[in-house]
């Protein structure tokens, strides 16, 4: 008879569960699921995502979290046990065109870790597929591994969007994820402009690699008004698109990169007038992330503003929310 392992002993888990408020509970479910791999949560990043969902975005309802590193502890494939990884959010129904392509990113059936119909990564452990995880090198530290998913995010903006040399590209925020964008985009060799309203998050893009920077409200009247080949909002806010429509030349590309729960107000006049064409950019490649880090080796604690443990997790969310934070890490273990 083969002995049960310690963790299929474990019935009931620490979580951070937003139903319909968020709140930290002691017994919640251990996330198994059929023919999956169970993963022990090392660390978990807050992103605006999840600050949003709270707000009723997405209107989901379990545990929160997609940004994480952990352990595997349960496989179909034992070869992965013990294995420190990362993961694709959305787990496809592999059935359909989308799926049987190898992107499950946009299948109508998919679950998506901490946002659509399967609990994430605010708990002590969380569930996905297989194929879903990628194993994390000895090189990458734990703190920068949980970056993965956003950085995968800006990764994806080259995969839809053109940018070389040439290129005069403007992102407009200074939050962390524009960040992760400026690291990534700075490496085609284009002019790159930062337009945030912070000036310790400015001066943090310029060591990330940004060409220039831009205070925010010097916009109004400057000559930086419909010059750049390239706008990526990442602002997540009603006025940061109205800006980007503005900054964008015409025939230019608008890259939609955050999000936002609720309706905006837009004047499209300056889409059709102008001829610009608007992308929407969401979830990357987790591969493409990790070796990005593995290859770059970059010093990411620069976008870590505090490290809590789950208990303190909705002191944590507030923190996340205040306007002069950067990433808040939720430690498990």
């Amino acid at each position: 008879m083969r002995r049960h392992t310690y963790y299929e002993k474990i019935v009931a888990v620490k979580a951070l569960r937003l139903d319909p408020e968020l709140k930290l509970v002691m017994d919640a479910a251990v996330p198994r699921r059929p023919d999956e791999a169970l993963v022990q949560v090392v660390a978990a990043g807050i992103c605006k995502t999840d600050l949003e969902i709270v707000k009723g975005y997405a209107a989901f309802r379990g545990t929160l979290g997609h940004e994480f590193v952990g352990r595997v502890v349960e496989s179909p494939d034992h070869a992965l046990v013990g294995k420190r990884v990362v993961g694709e959010i959305n787990a496809g129904c592999g059935l359909c065109a989308q799926c049987e392509s190898g992107d499950s990113r946009h299948c109508a059936e998919r679950t998506v870790l901490g946002i659509k119909n399967r609990d994430g990564a605010f708990a002590e452990f969380l569930s996905l597929p297989v194929p879903n995880l990628i194993a994390v090198p000895d090189e990458i530290s734990d703190d920068a591994a949980v970056f993965a998913e956003p950085l995968a995010a800006a990764c994806n903006i080259l995969e839809q969007v053109s940018i070389d040399a040439a290129s005069n590209v403007a992102v407009v925020g200074d939050g962390k994820l524009a960040q992760l964008i400026t690291l990534v985009i700075s490496g085609t060799g284009c002019h790159l402009t930062i337009i945030g309203k912070h000036p310790e998050k400015l001066r943090l893009a310029s060591r990330f690699g940004a060409t220039s920077t831009l205070r925010a409200s010097d916009l109004h009247g400057s000559s930086y008004e419909a010059r750049f080949d390239v706008v990526i909002e990442a602002t997540g806010s009603p006025s940061g698109l109205e800006a980007s429509l503005k900054l964008v030349r015409p025939r230019g590309t608008v890259v939609l990169k955050s999000t936002h729960h609720g309706s905006s107000s837009l004047d499209t006049s300056l889409i059709v007038v102008n001829e610009i064409k608007v992308v929407g950019s969401r979830c990357g490649r987790m591969r493409r992330a990790i070796d990005f880090l593995a290859r770059r080796q970059v010093d990411l604690n620069y976008l870590v503003s505090e490290r809590l443990p789950l208990e303190k997790g909705l002191r944590a969310f507030d923190v996340a929310a205040a306007s002069d934070s950067m990433k808040v890490i939720l430690q498990m273990w």
